[in-house]
């Protein structure tokens, strides 16, 4: 009768459990190679971005910030007028920034003919020229684009975007890796949940690693999922997804106050000849309100279609802008939000507030010549995912919850840095001279069937970093196969 050693079977065990212990510490080691810098960006770029509505004034006090004065503000057309008379030469209005802080001067955004846009600020009360800034050049905006690009445009957002998927599978290695088992590991013990603060050396910086990273994990885990829907790549690709799937913003908008998937039947006595004549413009007409030129669009809407109007004679009169302003205050959207200007004569004006709030982010399309709004699209239009991604959108910028929501954000980034430098600090400390100093290869091959499944998944759902996962497995297996013993 045979009886099983229960000795080989402890040591096949514990022998299982170090092949998949040193599996995944050297995926953690390669996901942290190239995120670590990258990320330490990322936490210091986003922590600056959120804090803008507190920087800009500061750095720009001369432009943005006017005494208050009891007396009445100046029309929105006599100041645009103010603005175009102190822009350079050639230079074209674009877009009306609406607001009421009575200390905040009045801004409007003109094209250049060199192609770039410049900021000319106002005073809303007496109409002098406070002075004028660079859009592409001004602070935050070059702060953002490294957020997002690293200002290497295209090259640059994909790198980010591969940053935020390998972001992915650090943080699952590394919650792996933290997961307390074992007999020498247990809930209670210290370095689960609180760092052992008297060790010294590489153990007390990689309990720091280890503690910190678990208490950070699922800010970083949902700093990443909020913001791949906006990146260069995936993101896009995503958005236009879910926008013909409807579970973005549905396709197509038709009517005055509500949002329709498809064009409504019209018959011919009803004016049926022009309403087909402009759904065949419509669906002709490839800008975007992605294309439009305002500081910052909801989501959802990036997608969707400006309309056109019927071009009118030369020199036909347009509805002012205070018409504007006042149309959007009647619709509910009263401050703090953002007016493209008509482009050409079939142009529209395009209202776009993206407040706080998600719940009350509005779009509306005004024709230039009547007045008439031709679209409003609101929060309730979108589709499911849209609306979870708005939510995500303003809490991953500092908005939802105001300062508080700031502080979190600022903390949860810096906190993330210190990872990413008590990693560095750990491998260091670790490293061979001369050498990559990367976990050595396991002997033998462990299962790991739910590991090996995620990553395929996450391969498939992200391509270009199945793409990468795929580069790193064979440059793993070439440059850097010796298997050896290595202390964790």
């Amino acid at each position: 009768m045979y009886v099983p050693n229960d000795n080989l079977t402890l040591a096949a065990d514990a022998h299982a459990s170090a092949a998949a212990h040193r599996t995944l510490w050297r995926w953690h080691f390669y996901a942290g190679l190239f995120v670590m810098p990258l990320l330490i960006v990322l936490a210091v770029t986003g922590t600056l971005y959120c804090l803008q509505p507190q920087i800009e004034p500061l750095l720009y006090r001369d432009r943005m910030v006017v005494a208050a004065e009891a007396a009445p503000r100046l029309s929105r057309e006599t100041l645009l007028a103010k603005a175009f008379a102190g822009a350079p030469l050639g230079a074209v209005p674009t877009t009306a920034q609406i607001g009421t802080d009575p200390r905040r001067s009045a801004e409007f955004v003109f094209r250049l003919p060199s192609g770039e846009s410049e900021s000319v600020y106002v005073n809303p009360y007496s109409g002098a020229l406070l002075g004028t800034l660079s859009v592409e050049h001004r602070l935050m905006k070059q702060v953002r684009n490294l957020h997002r690009a690293l200002l290497l445009g295209k090259t640059g957002e994909l790198l980010m975007e591969l940053a935020g998927c390998w972001t992915l599978v650090m943080i699952g290695t590394g919650i792996a890796l933290w997961w307390p088992g074992g007999a020498q590991k247990t809930w209670r013990k210290g370095g689960v949940w609180v760092p052992r603060l008297r060790l010294r050396g590489r153990a007390w910086w990689r309990d720091l690693h280890a503690v910190g990273g678990i208490w950070f994990a699922i800010g970083a885990l949902f700093f990443v999922l909020s913001g791949l829907p906006w990146s260069g790549s995936w993101g896009k690709q995503f958005k236009e997804l879910a926008t013909s799937a409807q579970l973005g913003y549905p396709k197509g908008a038709w009517g005055e106050a509500h949002v329709h998937s498809t064009a409504p039947a019209v018959s011919a006595t009803q004016g049926g000849h022009d309403m087909h004549a402009m759904h065949d413009n419509h669906d002709q007409h490839a800008l975007k309100m992605d294309d439009l030129p305002l500081p910052q669009t909801p989501w959802a809407v990036g997608l969707t279609d400006v309309p056109e109007v019927p071009p009118h004679a030369p020199g036909a009169a347009r509805v002012s802008l205070d018409s504007v302003v006042a149309l959007a205050a009647a619709q509910g959207v009263t401050d703090d939000y953002s007016i493209a200007l008509p482009k050409s004569q079939s142009g529209v004006y395009t209202v776009s507030y993206f407040p706080a709030d998600p719940k009350a982010e509005r779009t509306l399309h005004v024709d230039q010549y009547s007045g008439r709004v031709l679209s409003d699209i609101r929060y309730d239009d979108y589709g499911r995912v849209a609306q979870w991604i708005s939510y995500g959108t303003s809490l991953h910028m500092g908005r939802y919850f105001g300062l508080a929501n700031q502080i979190v954000c600022a903390a949860i980034s810096m906190g993330l840095a210190s990872m990413a430098l008590s990693g560095f600090v750990m491998w260091w400390k670790r490293r061979p001279q001369r050498e990559l100093g990367a976990p050595p290869r396991p002997v033998g091959r462990p299962a790991m069937r739910v590991w090996r499944g995620g990553l395929t998944v996450l391969g498939i759902v992200f391509p270009l970093m199945g793409a990468t996962m795929l580069v790193v497995w064979i440059s793993d297996r070439i440059a850097f196969g010796r298997t050896g013993a290595a202390g964790s």
